[in-house]
């Protein structure tokens, strides 16, 4: 007798799955939520006030990331980095964070497993200041080895039409100014796991292991803060690719050039240990994002106001740049 469960889909696991992530996402939920999890879909209200509101989306993953949750059995960091990843990249566009979907996928499901993938996501969420409205978890027996999963998010936000930080108003003379990042935040894993194939080794009081785990920074909080006292130009989420592919993307006229000075600040010690171990300095600045995790354009004239008012609100800022004119989209000095 063959049913469900003989070819690999355990329904009962998924029930229980279900019930340990309710609780962590009500912890994300606010009165502009219409529903709750087990729905068809997720509702929202749009907040008042907006005259034109404008829904910003953004998706994205953790990446090989995942394997060092694997590897060390550690799996509530990871759905930080879920979230992370999404909302940064919609903050760059002034979007106020609204929902974030979850997406969750495994070859044998372990709800204890899934539910602390989720509680990570519950908690990026509580970071981000958005709600967890809904997800999927789907359990693929033969498609995914035992004991891995992948995850994947979806995050929405809104803007007023008239507000939304495009890169039109960017010029030359502007400066950039960057944010610290966490570590390695998501990106660069398939070489960092290469380089560090000794996970129990350790580095500066911890095992790199869990070095490589520190979840993504989130930048909700200090971005809105920003974004109601100064004129934004621009705002770059340096991910995948760093310097090298992010920072271009936020200038819409292409006789604008991108000018780094990479003597602005010193690059995390890690660095030094990539470096030692044979991956090229010359490639930090488009693989990693070397320290710097999401950076503003403004107006020189706001230079020196923003980065006290950084600093006043427990940042160390770095005057990473400017703007100004060039054939190449990036110069990296």
């Amino acid at each position: 007798m063959m049913d469900y469960k003989s070819a690999g889909v355990d329904i009962e696991e998924g029930y229980r799955s279900v019930e340990k992530i309710k609780a962590y996402a009500q912890r994300t939920m606010n009165p502009l939520v219409l529903n709750g999890l087990g729905s068809f879909a997720g509702m929202m209200e749009i907040p008042e006030g907006y005259k034109k509101p404008v829904l910003i989306s953004g998706t994205d993953g953790v990446g090989t990331k995942l394997k060092i949750a694997f590897e060390l059995g550690i799996y509530d960091t990871v759905g930080i980095d879920c979230v992370a990843m999404c909302v940064n990249d919609i903050l760059c566009h002034g979007a106020k964070p609204l929902f974030f979907l979850d997406y969750l996928a495994c070859g044998k499901l372990d709800a204890d497993v899934s539910s602390e993938l989720v509680k990570g996501v519950a908690e990026g969420c509580v970071q981000g200041k958005m709600a967890l409205i809904g997800g999927e978890t789907a359990e693929m027996p033969g498609f995914y080895q035992e004991g891995e999963y992948d995850i994947a998010g979806f995050a929405v936000g809104v803007a007023e039409k008239e507000a939304i930080v495009t890169g039109k108003t960017i010029k030359p003379s502007d400066v950039l100014i960057g944010l610290r990042s966490s570590g390695f935040h998501s990106n660069g894993y398939s070489l960092l796991r290469k380089v560090f194939s000794d996970l129990s080794e350790m580095f500066q009081g911890v095992s790199l292991g869990e070095y490589l785990l520190t979840p993504t920074r989130i930048y909700t909080d200090i971005v809105e803060k920003v974004m109601a006292k100064f004129p934004v130009a621009g705002m770059a989420h340096i991910t995948g690719g760093g310097f090298v592919e992010n920072l271009p993307r936020i200038l819409t006229n292409p006789a604008l050039r991108i000018h780094v000075r990479k003597d602005s600040y010193r690059l995390p010690p890690i660095y030094e240990l990539l470096e030692e171990r044979g991956v090229p300095r010359e490639s930090f600045y488009k693989t990693f994002n070397t320290g710097i995790g999401f950076v503003f354009c403004v107006d020189q004239n706001h230079q020196e106001e923003l980065l006290d008012f950084l600093r006043s609100q427990g940042e160390d800022p770095v005057l990473l740049g400017f703007i100004d004119e060039g054939e190449e989209a990036i110069c990296l000095e």
